[in-house]
Order: C-alpha cells, then structure tokens, then sequence
C-alpha cells in the first residue's frame, strides 16, 4: 500500500500543474480575445498629435500707395483782393493840367516832396493845348522819382485794337504796379456814351487820370480824377471801361 501512494503522488502533482498550465493557457487566450475584440478590424490606433511649434508672425501687408488721380487736392477759392495807394488828391487848377495833375497824384504814391502843379506842367513840358503824348508824362516820372527806385515806361495803344490781349495787359500791368506801391497815369477819349461818371454826356474829354488801386474779385480798377466833374474826384472803373477809354491814346505804368 505504501508504494501505490507514492505512486499517485507524481501524477496528482502532474495533473495538478497541467490543469495550471491549461487554465494559465486558457486565460491568455481569453485575454487576447477581450484585447482584440475592443479594437475594430481594420481601423488603426489614432497616432500622437502632433507637437506644433508656434506660428511665425504674419508680415504686415503693405497697403498700395493711392493713385495720382485719387490724390484730388482740396479746392482753394481765391480770396478777393481790393488794393488801393494811398495818395495825395489835387484837382486840376486849369483846364489844360490834367496831365501835371493826374502825373503829380501818381507821384505821390512813391513821395511826400510833390512840385506844383505849374512846375509839373514844366517839367512834362504842357503847353495850353494840353500834355499832347504819354511819353511826356513816363520822362517827367522818370526824372522826378528815378531816385526811389521806380521806373515808369509809356505804352502807346493808338495803333491797336482792342482785344483780349490788351485787356489781359492793362490788368497784369495795374496789378503788377499797385502791388509794388506805384500809381499809374492813363490818358483817356471819353466819348459820349462812355465815360466815367460825371462827365459832360455831350461832349468828348480827353484827358488825364491816375490810376491808384485794383479789385482782383470784380475786376475793377480805381480811379483818381482831377477834373472833379460832378464831385467825382475817385470812382471805381471796369477793367472792360477803362480799355476802352485808354485804348485811342495810351497809359503809363
């Protein structure tokens, strides 16, 4: 009896660990079926997200430079620009001294020391007919005031008609003078029909007159009379008016 238990014993210890080793078996594959069934055929695991280093900044867009014709400049309107000289008003002392009249008012633009008006008539050498050409009265300017700096030139229209051209002169020469503190002489036909207010309506003056300021808005040009018709020693003048007159002679500037 003793040596059948001893027997039994290795079998019982073999059976023992095959049953282990099958249950140990047993779970693997239990295992391995539980891993595989969580996963779906065909389907891979979801690979790491990546790791992203930060984005660069965006260079700044540069904007295209306007075109020239957006580039309007703000409208400017011309500012109105009246200009007058300060001068000294004399009327004439005889019918034949409007020329050494309107000369010495013109003159006073640039000086105080004024001659008579019998040493003017004189010096532009007037005679009781009259200062017959505009030359007389630019050589009398030219003697008197050459010192201060100012020069006078006689510009003869007679042989002209008038125009545009004329017109644009007379204003350019107006303003270019006024502007630099020099009065101009203008030696004018008023016709009946057209002349400067006061004027004897029936008659045709000829005569002398200084020319003292501007009104750039209304293109009026303002005179100093000496004949005092009517009481009219200054009045203002069109530009279109004073063309008219001053074209059959001629003016000083």
């Amino acid at each position: 009896m003793p040596r059948l238990a001893v027997a039994v014993a290795p079998i019982g210890l073999a059976a023992a660990l095959g049953l282990g080793a099958l249950a140990s078996a047993e779970s693997a594959t239990e295992q391995h079926s539980v891993n595989t069934a969580t996963q779906p055929v065909g389907v891979q695991s979801p690979a790491p997200a990546p790791v992203l280093s930060p984005a660069a900044p965006e260079a700044p867009v540069a904007l295209a430079a306007p075109k020239a014709e957006d580039q309007k400049p703000a409208e400017i309107k011309p500012q109105a620009v009246t200009k007058q000289l300060p001068v000294s008003y004399e009327a004439q002392k005889t019918g034949y001294w409007c020329g050494p009249a309107a000369t010495r008012i013109a003159m006073s633009s640039k000086t105080g020391d004024l001659p008579s008006q019998s040493e003017m008539a004189k010096t532009l050498g007037t005679t009781t007919n009259g200062t017959d050409h505009v030359g007389q009265v630019a050589d009398g300017l030219n003697k008197l005031v050459g010192n201060t700096g100012a020069h006078y030139e006689a510009k003869d229209l007679s042989s002209r008609e008038i125009s545009p051209e004329m017109k644009k002169e007379l204003w350019d020469d107006t303003v270019r003078n006024i502007d630099s503190g020099k009065a101009m002489v203008a030696n004018i036909v008023a016709k009946p029909g057209n002349q400067p207010p006061g004027y004897p309506s029936s008659k045709t003056i000829y005569h002398y007159v200084a020319v003292t300021g501007y009104d750039a808005e209304k293109k009026n040009v303002k005179i100093s009379d000496p004949a005092n018709f009517s009481g009219n020693k200054e009045y203002w003048l069109s530009l279109d008016k004073l063309t008219s007159l001053t074209q059959p002679r001629g003016y000083v500037a």
